[in-house]
């Protein structure tokens, strides 16, 4: 697509952010409101299935489009963006995954933004190895059985639609099975929801399966070949993530230049202090940098080269930038920046998870040498 059409995306975000999002977030980031208006507007504007075929209502654009909305999007609200993104997440494993009577049942309602879609891997003794899960869903004539639990699930409790992995087989990767399980399904619920240092506008809520009962057809795609399911969709994860960092960042730098612009401290502007003038030439250059990997990231994706490698280094690259630079825009700000009259404290809760979600930024670390190993055998 063209830089034109990119320019599109954003104008037509960027309006919606404003308008929509802008005047209630200090509100709602205090209360933890998250409003699912929001999400559904943003799914009659075509922004709920980005990378879905038409086919099944999605917009049939591609990852770099995507990127180019989430970036967007995260300079008001990374909650939302992050909602946007996950639940894009459940639809692309449904599209790859999914049989047709599957696509048919449960597509259209997410890409339309009519519901939100949740993917449930982690559990509170398996976080980044994800692989010892210990959710199960044992077999019958007709149907699965799940117990177990689920934590720190994204939209846990506003979601219709969840992808859980559950043991059906042997310890470790090969005996791991993917399941739709539908709100109101019996036997589940929902645990606590978390209380959290950012990202408060976004449900973080536990699963509970207790002899919840789901019909066959739910299975997707083989039996024990969960885990294949589960990290073909982390990959691009990764480069979402990266695109809301970047984000993210940019916000953050944005909101200390012009702050230096307007600030005067020793009769003039403190954007003439060379201290400052560095610190944010540096944050420039890292968000620009963050920006520049993403893409590539997205591109290699589009171009079904999928690379773990960039798309490890890209997530890990753009949330420590995301990290860093919200930090030091609260340090431009000086006393103001650590209150909520600004945004560059909330910037900075909501960049921490960053570096965690997706795989930890060290769990990054850990695919990324692997790729490296694997170049030299």
């Amino acid at each position: 697509m063209s830089n034109e059409f990119h320019q599109e995306i954003k104008e037509q975000v960027k309006k919606f952010r404003l308008e929509k999002i802008e005047p209630l977030l200090e509100k709602d980031d205090h209360e933890a409101v998250f409003r699912k208006e929001i999400f559904n507007e943003l799914g009659e504007l075509g922004f709920a299935g980005i990378t879905i075929p038409e086919e099944f209502g999605g917009a049939g654009l591609s990852y770099t489009d995507f990127c180019v909305f989430l970036e967007e999007l995260s300079k008001t609200s990374v909650p939302y963006a992050v909602t946007v993104s996950v639940s894009t997440m459940v639809q692309s494993i449904l599209a790859k995954f999914g049989n047709q009577t599957q696509k048919e049942a449960y597509l259209p309602e997410l890409t339309s933004g009519k519901e939100i879609g949740a993917f449930a891997l982690s559990e509170s003794g398996s976080g980044s190895d994800a692989s010892s899960l210990r959710t199960t869903a044992k077999e019958t004539d007709s149907s699965f059985i799940l117990n177990g639990s689920k934590l720190w699930i994204t939209s846990g409790g506003v979601a219709k639609t969840y992808i859980v992995m559950a043991r059906t087989g042997q310890e470790g990767s090969k005996g791991v099975s993917a399941f739709i399980v539908r709100d109101g399904d019996s036997g589940f619920t929902y645990g606590k929801n978390e209380s959290k240092m950012g990202w408060r506008t976004s449900p973080t809520r536990e699963l509970l399966f207790k002899n919840c009962e789901i019909p066959k057809d739910r299975l997707i795609g083989n039996l024990n070949e969960g885990m294949k399911v589960a990290l073909s969709a982390l990959d691009a994860g990764r480069i979402t993530i990266g695109a809301i960092s970047v984000g993210l960042a940019q916000r953050a730098l944005d909101e200390s230049v012009s702050y230096s612009l307007t600030r005067e401290q020793f009769k003039q502007k403190i954007f003439e202090f060379q201290g400052l003038q560095f610190m944010m030439s540096d944050m420039a250059t890292e968000v620009e940098a963050s920006r520049l990997l993403v893409y590539h990231a997205a591109h290699l994706l589009d171009e079904g080269r999928p690379d773990p490698k960039i798309s490890s280094m890209a997530k890990l690259k753009a949330s420590d930038t995301a990290m860093s630079v919200t930090t030091d825009a609260v340090q431009v700000l000086g006393g103001v920046g650590y209150t909520t009259e600004y945004p560059v404290e909330r910037l900075m809760r909501d960049a921490k998870v960053l570096q965690i979600v997706e795989g930890t930024n060290q769990i990054q670390r850990v695919v990324i040498a692997r790729q490296l190993r694997k170049s030299f055998n």
